[in-house]
């Protein structure tokens, strides 16, 4: 059984021109993306505060400088930086992959590009928190992705109301990996989480989390809204 959700495919600029960014933008911004995250991974070895301090830095200057930046010319005027809460340990998590609803397909209708599917991996069981489904999606290189909603989102000094991501490998946002096989567990971090580009700017389409990306706890770290 499919599940469906609402959103769009993949979070990309609608239309480059409108934007004032090329092609050539997009692949540095993902170049730099993928460069910041190799960097979290090797400061979060001794210090998570300090890689998310060093992520935090990164993220204010690419939306404040970059050209495939979501912000418009306006908001990079007076943006002073992203607003993320300070860093939080108990929100820092080593879980295994399980199997869980594997196989499953999800459908998402983007209104301009058709139909999108998702197929899942598995799910990530957090202590005291809830379940969170692991994506990949067909056509997009695979990888795994993990949107999530809170309950902060819409609420005021909460999250932005259609959720956040936490990881989406394909583009480069990957806190890590401990072991191989079935003894792996994966960091999941979400001081670390982040909002999707389409929050910044309805020019860009993103996908959304679906009822299995749903968690009912709040979540009060990451970027905030």
């Amino acid at each position: 059984m499919a599940e469906e959700q609402n959103g769009a495919a993949e979070e990309n600029p609608a239309d480059n021109s409108a934007l004032n960014m090329s092609a050539v933008d997009v692949a540095d911004w993902r170049l730099r993306t993928f460069a910041l995250y190799d960097a979290v991974r090797r400061i979060s070895a001794e210090s998570p505060s300090e890689a998310h301090s060093y992520w935090r830095h990164q993220r204010d200057l690419m939306f404040a400088t970059h050209p495939a930046s979501a912000l418009t010319a306006a908001d990079k005027a007076r943006f002073s930086g992203l607003k993320t809460a300070d860093y939080d340990p108990i929100y820092r998590f080593h879980v295994p992959l399980t199997k869980e609803g594997a196989g499953r397909e999800m459908s998402v209708d983007t209104g301009t590009d058709g139909v999108v599917h998702f197929v899942r991996l598995g799910t990530f069981d957090l202590p005291e928190m809830g379940q969170l489904g692991v994506w990949k999606i067909h056509g997009y290189g695979g990888g795994i992705f993990v949107p999530f909603r809170d309950a902060t989102a819409g609420q005021p000094g909460g999250s932005y109301g259609a959720g956040r991501y936490l990881l989406d490998t394909i583009k480069g946002a990957f806190q890590g990996i401990n072991g191989s096989g079935p003894d792996a567990t994966f960091v999941l971090d979400f001081n670390f989480a982040y909002n999707p580009s389409c929050a910044y700017n309805e020019a860009w389409a993103c996908p959304l989390p679906g009822p299995s990306n749903r968690l009912a706890v709040d979540i009060p770290v990451g970027e905030l809204y």
